[in-house]
């Protein structure tokens, strides 16, 4: 923004650039780090964002009174997005397929298959099944790690809520801040450590 930076400028320069140098520093690469900081540090951001807008009071409170699963009650306009399997499995596809892209663009489509598919011997072609089968849990393990922390950081709060409204919620609260930021963590650096291990030859030593 300025070429002789501010506060705030030198302190968001810190961030990012700091960012950018663990991602360049994993990948090995500038190429690969130009090409995959920006998705990496978008998945970040998106779900932090999300995480903590969750968490603000009254998050749940505005809504329409009507059928709700069954029951009548109040549909709220909001929610927390994380607690709906929905947003994080569509947030996992995103990052599965940008996974197998990389390994695609980075070794070539046969190379990349022959991780999975070898016919070089038995041990190799029952290795390669095992690899293709835990690539596919990612999609499980990427959805349901997010989906689960969350939904049972908001179900304490309103069991914490219900019980001591006013001095329990607190420090319960301020536990949930920190593990929305640990989440979007883990999540962003998953997806770069498998990117990581998608772009790496198979016949490499």
């Amino acid at each position: 923004v300025r070429l002789i930076p501010g506060r705030v400028q030198i302190v968001a320069e810190a961030l990012v650039g700091g960012v950018y140098g663990y991602v360049r520093d994993v990948l090995e690469s500038d190429t690969l780090a130009r090409r995959y900081f920006p998705l990496i540090m978008t998945i970040f951001v998106f779900i932090l964002s999300l995480n903590w807008i969750g968490l603000l009071p009254g998050i749940t409170g505005f809504g329409i009174m009507g059928e709700n699963h069954g029951s009548h009650g109040l549909i709220p306009f909001f929610y927390p997005a994380h607690t709906d399997l929905n947003m994080t499995i569509a947030l996992a596809v995103i990052a599965f397929f940008t996974i197998e892209v990389a390994g695609v663009l980075a070794i070539g489509l046969w190379k990349y298959v022959g991780k999975f598919i070898n016919f070089s011997s038995p041990l190799n072609f029952l290795i390669g099944i095992i690899e293709l089968f835990s690539e596919l849990a990612r999609l499980i393990s990427f959805s349901f790690r997010l989906f689960g922390n969350i939904f049972a950081g908001k179900t304490l709060l309103l069991i914490a809520m219900f019980f001591v409204p006013f001095i329990l919620p607190v420090p319960i609260l301020a536990f949930e801040i920190f593990v929305g930021f640990i989440q979007a963590f883990i999540f962003a650096v998953l997806t770069l450590f498998f990117i990581k291990l998608a772009v790496s030859d198979p016949h490499a030593h």
